[in-house]
């Protein structure tokens, strides 16, 4: 039934309803023209001969007196009132109950209760048969059924994935014609897991695909299936794939799978089991006795270290499709997608954009593109400049100037000193990306940091670049120490010291970089639990290898400490013309640092300084710091020192 015509006769009906309401009540309260009198005032009239004839309809009198004027009463069930004015000589007519109601009216109300009934009974009826939002519904799919009516996407919306978009073109091939598949007896893979880091376009390229094969897609969230009722996991399963199937050919999307594929056997209680049962439901409804020919099943997470090993096998996901964060070609790539409807300024260059934004997602260069068209709109800019994207990139990875923040002339400059140390570090380890800039400007929770660019995508560290990093990361604590004593180093180091222990950890118990311990890979008994796996919690490494590579862990930290002491210790006049050159243009461009340490003052042309943040900081004041989770050195982005 159309939903304009259901919504129209409701109101009719509504309409009719009411009209009858009022209209039963005024024919309630009708007796007639003239005066209203009481009863008793009847009877007195009729017993002092003023009534000339009275009209008696049921139980409503009416009449007119002798000398003029007419009335009205109701009248009870009275014998001796007809008696009395028969006595007194008064004309009386009889008349049946009068009523006014139309008859249409008076077949309403005498049918108004068995048709609320009616009403009722239709209204819970379907309420119970719609979906998991309505009564008795819960056990209903929360799937949300996407057609090309709510904004159809296609690969050409989709960047810096390539390979991605190619394994997944005979997905798109398959839907538009799986004859040809059949014909060679091929079967197109039941299942497509998408795994990548968060914000890197799974979802996107799961509606591309959709878009591309003009299909219906269903979409849900893994946290969609389980909730407190007992059971509901499972049937919401069986109802998807019973909407599916009568869709088919189409494509069932599940968003964070892991929140209902996490291993079996995981934790206690009915929740987990809950869990469990709706896992059980998946695996078979995927590649049970009943086929599911022409529903594929995609899949996005970025933990599957924690999906169950059941749900992996061929047969489900026969496919995992990785989507990384995208290379400076597809960073371009993807900045050329958000840029469509930017208009841009012609000293835009995306491929420097690109360079300077290594490690970043999809979804931080669609950040970094809207925060720089809305820089341009709050400046009364037409067109969005270079220098908007700069200082959107400084927003976004830094946090915004912290222009209420007055910090005083000593904590300037032992800011300067904490990030010159940082700096010349920087400038003499063997093995390290360029310096960037150098700041002191608060931005975020940092008071300052130093940020260095890297000339390329890296994959991997060296060792060498390893403790390169140790020991830029201690600069600004030897700085401090130096210039200031070490009765007066402050706090401001935390992050560093954080930063350099875990790096010096990991490459201790995953790198194998100790002599000590050798090329043996050790786990960390401070792994989180209830990742997916076993809730026991095992010893990895007894006491006396916890204490060797605790040690060795120092040793290397202690050497980045000593390489920085050594190399401040001779470049210390460096120290001194850098950190007055931060105190008096606050910001250093990493070619400006060169001509400072030669003694060429910076020659500034215009007020715009390069930038190129991080997403990491550390800075000096104790709390205030943000550590950067290692990466190991496989995820290449700007390195900070607070």
């Amino acid at each position: 039934m159309n939903p304009n015509f259901r919504n129209f006769a409701l109101w009719v009906v509504i309409f009719l309803l009411v009209l009858a309401l009022v209209t039963l009540f005024q024919g309630q309260g009708h007796r007639g023209g003239g005066s209203e009198i009481s009863y008793s005032q009847l009877l007195n009239d009729a017993d002092s001969g003023k009534i000339q004839s009275v009209v008696i309809a049921g139980q409503d009198v009416s009449g007119s007196y002798v000398g003029g004027g007419n009335f009205s009463t109701y009248a009870p069930n009275d014998p001796q009132l007809v008696t009395k004015l028969q006595g007194k000589g008064v004309q009386i007519t009889a008349r049946p109950p009068s009523d006014n109601t139309p008859w249409f009216i008076q077949l309403l109300v005498s049918w108004l209760p068995i048709l609320v009934f009616i009403g009722a009974w239709i209204f819970l009826s379907r309420q119970m048969q719609s979906g998991a939002g309505r009564a008795m519904g819960f056990g209903k799919s929360k799937a949300k059924l996407l057609t090309e009516a709510s904004g159809r996407v296609s690969f050409d919306d989709v960047a810096g994935v390539e390979e991605a978009k190619e394994d997944l073109q005979e997905i798109v091939e398959f839907l538009r014609d799986p004859q040809k598949f059949q014909r060679l007896g091929g079967r197109i893979p039941r299942g497509v897991l998408l795994v990548g880091p968060p914000g890197t376009g799974k979802t996107l390229i799961a509606r591309a695909v959709a878009g591309e094969a003009n299909v219906p897609f269903f979409t849900i969230s893994g946290s969609d299936f389980v909730e407190m009722f007992v059971g509901v996991g499972a049937s919401r399963v069986r109802d998807m794939f019973e909407q599916a199937k009568k869709n088919a050919p189409c494509i069932i999307f599940i968003d964070e799978i892991d929140a209902v594929g996490r291993h079996r056997g995981a934790g206690l209680g009915g929740g987990n089991d809950e869990r469990e049962q709706t896992l059980n439901q998946l695996l078979v409804e995927m590649d049970g006795f009943e086929a599911n020919e022409g529903v594929i099943i995609i899949a996005a997470t970025n933990r599957p270290d924690v999906l169950d090993p059941a749900l992996l096998r061929p047969g489900r996901f026969d496919r995992q499709i990785m989507v990384p964060n995208p290379d400076v070609t597809g960073r371009e790539r993807i900045l050329r997608v958000h840029v469509r409807k930017v208009p841009l300024a012609p000293d835009v260059d995306l491929k420097t954009i690109a360079r300077g934004t290594p490690g970043f997602s999809g979804a931080d260069l669609m950040n970094l593109v809207n925060e720089s068209a809305l820089l341009a709109a709050r400046r009364g800019k037409r067109i969005v400049t270079m220098h908007e994207f700069e200082d959107a990139k400084d927003k976004v990875m830094m946090g915004a100037e912290r222009r209420t923040l007055v910090m005083t002339e000593d904590e300037k400059r032992l800011t300067a000193y904490h990030e010159g140390g940082h700096a010349i570090v920087a400038f003499n380890v063997p093995a390290t990306d360029p310096v960037h800039k150098a700041t002191i400007i608060p931005r975020g929770r940092a008071l300052g940091m130093v940020m260095q660019l890297p000339e390329r995508d890296k994959l991997s560290m060296s060792f060498e670049q390893m403790t390169s990093r140790l020991a830029i990361m201690m600069g600004g604590r030897i700085a401090e120490e130096m210039i200031f004593g070490k009765d007066k180093v402050t706090s401001g180091a935390q992050s560093d010291i954080e930063q350099a222990t875990r790096l010096a950890k990991m490459m201790v118990t995953r790198w194998g970089f100790s002599p000590e311990l050798g090329t043996v890979a050790y786990g960390d008994n401070n792994d989180e639990v209830f990742l997916g796996m076993s809730m026991g919690r095992q010893q990895t490494v007894s006491e006396s290898t916890a204490q060797k590579i605790d040690a060795e862990v120092r040793r290397l930290v202690e050497t980045g400490l000593e390489d920085a002491r050594r190399i401040l210790s001779e470049r210390k006049d460096d120290l001194e013309a850098l950190a007055q050159g931060l105190l008096e243009y606050e910001t250093l461009s990493g070619d400006e640092i060169r001509k400072l340490i030669k003694g060429e003052p910076p020659v500034r042309d215009s007020g715009d300084i390069p930038s190129t943040p991080s997403r990491g900081s550390s800075v000096p004041s104790a709390g205030r710091g943000r550590p950067r989770e290692s990466d190991g050195g496989l995820e290449p982005s700007p390195q900070p020192q607070g």
